[in-house]
């Protein structure tokens, strides 16, 4: 691997070839998502054909002067938004979470002097210094060590500390098991050891786990598939039963309201009581 990246175990990078590797490759950071507006992000929550369904059920009770069966048919529509932002900041939450795990700084070696500099500045072929207590700035195959455990349940979910070696495994080892392998945001919690950046940025594993969150939202499944369509097959059997309720009930219920409110008021119940 060092050969691989003409580096040294030892000395590390000239600054010169430290500079063009920079250039190549670009700094060690995360990617920033673009973040839609927050009138955006609450616009979308009501972008759905069952919550329309609701919305004009809501709006034509209102009208109707049915103030409390419309608040209540709102009330729906807006818990149903809230629980749905709250979901989505907690996974923009995560991947400001991912993006501060790599900002960091670290101990480099470069022609044969120690550093520390930022770790957007590391570049592959880089050789890094671990000690106790230190975060892991990129991902790094190491070349020596005494005593080296990390924790890597940022990337795992393993809490138990794994021991490190710098032993060579077979290739297509699992990610978990790569004991040679220093992770980008993982925490040293006891030893020391040097490795070499074998990848930076949205290269790491880290950046890979920030990239499949990132386009999570946007992945269809075959379950979100076929939940969209039932969806709108609902919507639209929901509105025939209300319509066939509505006129059904035309003449038929004697009430001090209206006929026409007291065949809104028993063709709306389909609508705001669909199956969960």
């Amino acid at each position: 691997m060092v050969l691989l990246l003409e580096s040294d175990p030892y000395h590390g990078l000239s600054d010169g070839e430290a500079a063009q590797r920079l250039e190549r490759f670009g700094p060690n950071t995360l990617a920033v998502v673009t973040r839609a507006s927050l009138l955006a992000r609450i616009l979308r929550q009501f972008h759905h054909p069952l919550i329309y369904v609701l919305l004009v059920a809501g709006t034509i009770t209102a009208g109707l002067k049915e103030f409390v069966d419309a608040a209540v048919i709102f009330g729906v529509v807006v818990i149903n938004a809230i629980v749905g932002f709250i979901q989505e900041s907690k996974a923009e939450a995560a991947l400001q979470g991912l993006r501060s795990m790599v900002h960091t700084h670290a101990k480099v070696v470069r022609e044969g002097h120690e550093h520390t500099m930022p770790s957007e500045e590391l570049v592959p072929g880089d050789l890094v210094l671990l000690a106790a207590g230190d975060k892991v700035p990129a991902d790094l195959r190491l070349v020596r060590q005494t005593g080296l455990s990390v924790n890597e349940s940022a990337l795992t979910g393993e809490s138990t500390p794994v021991h490190k070696d710098e032993v060579a495994l077979p290739e297509g080892t699992p990610v978990a098991d790569r004991r040679n392998i220093a992770y980008s945001g993982t925490l040293v919690t006891a030893g020391h050891g040097a490795g070499i950046v074998v990848a930076t940025g949205a290269e790491t594993e880290l950046g890979e786990i920030h990239r499949l969150v990132g386009a999570a939202e946007v992945v269809a499944t075959p379950l979100t598939a076929k939940l969209a369509w039932f969806s709108k097959f609902l919507t639209i059997a929901i509105s025939m039963a209300s319509s066939r309720s509505w006129v059904c009930c035309a003449g038929k219920m004697p009430s001090k309201r209206s006929p026409l409110r007291s065949r809104w008021r028993s063709g709306q119940f389909p609508k705001v009581c669909p199956p969960p």
